[in-house]
């Protein structure tokens, strides 16, 4: 059984409040693009099962993988066979897409299926909570209004179907925590949804990233990549969550 894990991205980036936890609320809207990895299971040829992991190079054990975490997690609850499990990335680390997250997923879907476990979208989604706070997103895998630490959503009425998107990461990676380390928390001007009501066209200088203002000072060259997509005709770019991938959205597909 295969399936084709895809990333996100985020469409304007609020860091309201931190939180007495240590985390920070924020609001964003997390909206699925079709850049994806390849995750494949299959029952194991020997005694035990494998991960053979191809494609670009991810850091770390392979017990520190989020399809192993997400296996295991499965496996804890519910009776598999061993199996073999072949993963390509296409999705690069670091890059604010939640390729991980999103494998992590897709790999609790795809044991679902594969074990006719009978899990609803509900019951995987509190699964997929215990390995990341995006992950569950991915179970149902539709445009959300996402709020609190990145876990609390609620549906999203937005469409980029006509538009075409480009991606684009530098070699820079930035992790998480060292994104959220020199961050700003404000309340927003405007809301995001008020501005995603709005044609993309309006979109420039209304729709922030708040990660930008202190990831850009110290890596300009993620800074660039945007200025980049403007300069190509952009009408909308923006880093996706904390970097260092940047997105554009380029004019409607029907106009050519």
């Amino acid at each position: 059984m295969i399936c084709f894990p895809n990333v996100k991205i985020n469409l304007g980036l609020n860091i309201v409040s931190k939180r007495e936890d240590g985390y920070h609320n924020i609001e964003t809207v997390f909206y699925p693009i079709a850049l994806k990895d390849s995750l494949e299971i299959v029952p194991a040829k020997g005694s035990k099962g494998i991960f053979v992991q191809s494609g670009i190079p991810v850091d770390g054990k392979p017990d520190n993988n989020l399809v192993i975490k997400a296996y295991h997690l499965f496996k804890s609850k519910f009776s598999i066979p061993e199996i073999d499990i072949y993963l390509r990335k296409n999705i690069p680390s670091g890059a604010g897409l939640g390729g991980g997250s999103a494998d992590a997923a897709f790999m609790i879907k795809l044991l679902n299926d594969f074990a006719e476990s009978g899990l609803n979208n509900k019951e995987m989604e509190d699964l997929a909570a215990q390995l990341g706070a995006d992950c569950p997103f991915f179970i149902e895998n539709k445009p959300v209004f996402a709020e609190g630490i990145g876990n609390v959503f609620s549906p999203m009425t937005v469409s980029l179907e006509d538009y075409h998107i480009v991606v684009n990461k530098p070699d820079t990676c930035v992790s998480t925590q060292e994104a959220y380390a020199h961050v700003r928390t404000r309340k927003p001007i405007i809301p995001i949804r008020e501005i995603l009501s709005d044609p993309v066209e309006t979109w420039k200088d209304r729709l922030v990233n708040d990660f930008e203002a202190s990831v850009f000072e110290k890596y300009p060259e993620i800074e660039a990549v945007k200025k980049k997509m403007y300069d190509d005709g952009a009408v909308y770019a923006s880093m996706s969550g904390s970097g260092s991938a940047v997105f554009g959205i380029f004019g409607k597909k029907s106009g050519g």
